[in-house]
C-alpha cells in the first residue's frame, strides 16, 4: 500500500530544455557552438549539483570556460529559463496532496531550486525535499535515497518513487521502493499504476 510519494523534478514535475539556456548563454560568450558550450558547462555543472562547489564558484567557472561577457544576472536568467510545467502531473499533485505526504528528490542546484520554489505554486504542496547540492549525494547513488528516507521518515516499501531516468528507478527498486519510470508522453501509465495500487 502506498503511504507517501517521492517525486523527481526534471521531466516529471517540470519539463526542461537546456538548449534554451545554451542559446542565450552562447550568444554572450566566445563559445558560440551550443554543443561545445554544453560540454564545457557540464564539466562544472556536475560538481555544482553535487554540492562540491557553491554558486559563486560555479558562476566564475562558467564565465571562464565560456569567455562569457554578459552579466551575472543575464547568466542566471538564462539558466533559470528552461522549465515548463508538466500540467497533468501538477493536476495529480493537487489530487494527492490532501491525502498523502509528498516529497521531492532531485539532482539540482540552488539557482534552480530558488527559481522553481518561487515561480511555481505546486511546490508548496510538498512537505520537504532532498536535493543533491545540499546533501552532497546524487542519484543514482544509494546514499541520497537513504538520506531522503531518514530525513522524511519514509519507508521504501510504502513509498512510490517517480523518476524519468531508468538508473534512478533501478536504485530505488533495489532499495525496496515502489517505483514508476515516468515519461510525460505516457502519463496515463502512471495513473493506471495508481489505480491498480488502490484496489
Amino acid at each position: 500500500m502506498i503511504r507517501a510519494f517521492l517525486f523527481d523534478i526534471g521531466n516529471v514535475l517540470l519539463k526542461f530544455d537546456f538548449t534554451i539556456a545554451l542559446r542565450k548563454v552562447a550568444s554572450l560568450s566566445n563559445v558560440r557552438d551550443e554543443l561545445e558550450a554544453l560540454d564545457r558547462l557540464d564539466r562544472i555543472k556536475v560538481p555544482y549539483e553535487a554540492g562540491e562547489i557553491d554558486r559563486a564558484a560555479f558562476l566564475r567557472g562558467a564565465f571562464d570556460m565560456l569567455a562569457y561577457h554578459g552579466t551575472e544576472a543575464d547568466f542566471i536568467a538564462a539558466w533559470e529559463d528552461i522549465f515548463e510545467l508538466n500540467e497533468p502531473m501538477v493536476a495529480l499533485v493537487e489530487q494527492l496532496a490532501p491525502r498523502f505526504p509528498l516529497y521531492l528528490l532531485s539532482n539540482t542546484n540552488d539557482i534552480h531550486v530558488d527559481y522553481f520554489m518561487q515561480r511555481y505554486p505546486v511546490f508548496a504542496r510538498f512537505r520537504g525535499g532532498t536535493f543533491s547540492h545540499v546533501v552532497r549525494a546524487s542519484k543514482p547513488g544509494r546514499e541520497i535515497y537513504e538520506i531522503a528516507c531518514r530525513d522524511h521518515g519514509l519507508e521504501p516499501a510504502t513509498t512510490l518513487f517517480i523518476d524519468d531516468l531508468l538508473p534512478n528507478i533501478e536504485t530505488a527498486r533495489a532499495l525496496g521502493f515502489i517505483a514508476h519510470h515516468y515519461h510525460h508522453a505516457q502519463h496515463d501509465a502512471l495513473l493506471a499504476q495508481l489505480r491498480d495500487a488502490s484496489r
